[in-house]
């Protein structure tokens, strides 16, 4: 069966996230997706041959017509993550240099943590990283969800303190020090953002 995923004119990560939709359904034998970015052809490539897909790509005036047919045989396994990945996030932009572009980071990888299906258990902010959880913040919304998913969702107190904003804690609990301390340390895999 085949299933086309027109992804044109979204921006990274949403192409290969609808692509692995469909992929992890498993009902499709040949699947096409379509996108209009050299980043998001590169990267739905590189999802297809590592889920052992042959690829082809096709372009018709700019837009890239990804066709992506199973092997009959697996030729490179997924990584398995840990059911216990704790996220710590330091800051409230993604990496460093211009804060536009760290903003559109952050909001992107949050989502695509959302696509994790249930590989992390916490997500700890701190420092004016608190800012994501309180009212006003642009990924409010996709913190709820992954809150829903059952991902913990940490704030400093201190830090909330420090900023003025603990009363406007929008998502999540309010930790210590200690308490994050102790969940980095006995995470099987921790991240530091």
């Amino acid at each position: 069966m085949e299933h086309i995923v027109d992804a044109r004119g979204l921006n990274c990560p949403q192409p290969v996230i609808l692509t692995k939709r469909v992929m992890d359904k498993g009902e499709a034998d040949r699947l096409v997706t379509i996108v209009n970015q050299t980043a998001a052809l590169e990267n739905v490539t590189k999802l297809a041959r590592s889920q052992g897909y042959e690829v082809e790509v096709e372009d018709k005036e700019g837009d890239y017509y990804i066709t992506m047919i199973r092997s009959e045989e697996i030729t490179c396994e997924p990584a398995s993550l840990e059911d216990n990945v704790t996220i710590l996030i330091t800051n409230r932009y993604f990496g460093q240099g211009e804060e536009e572009l760290g903003q559109v980071l952050m909001r992107s990888f949050l989502y695509t943590l959302g696509e994790m299906n249930g590989r992390v258990k916490s997500i700890i902010f701190m420092n004016s990283g608190v800012f994501l959880t309180t009212e006003g913040s642009e990924v409010l919304e996709i913190l709820q969800g992954l809150s829903q998913e059952g991902v913990q969702i940490l704030s400093c107190g201190t830090c909330l303190d420090f900023y003025g904003i603990k009363d406007k804690l929008a998502v999540g609990e309010i930790t210590n020090m200690y308490t994050a301390v102790e969940m980095l340390s006995s995470a099987e895999r921790s991240i530091t953002l």
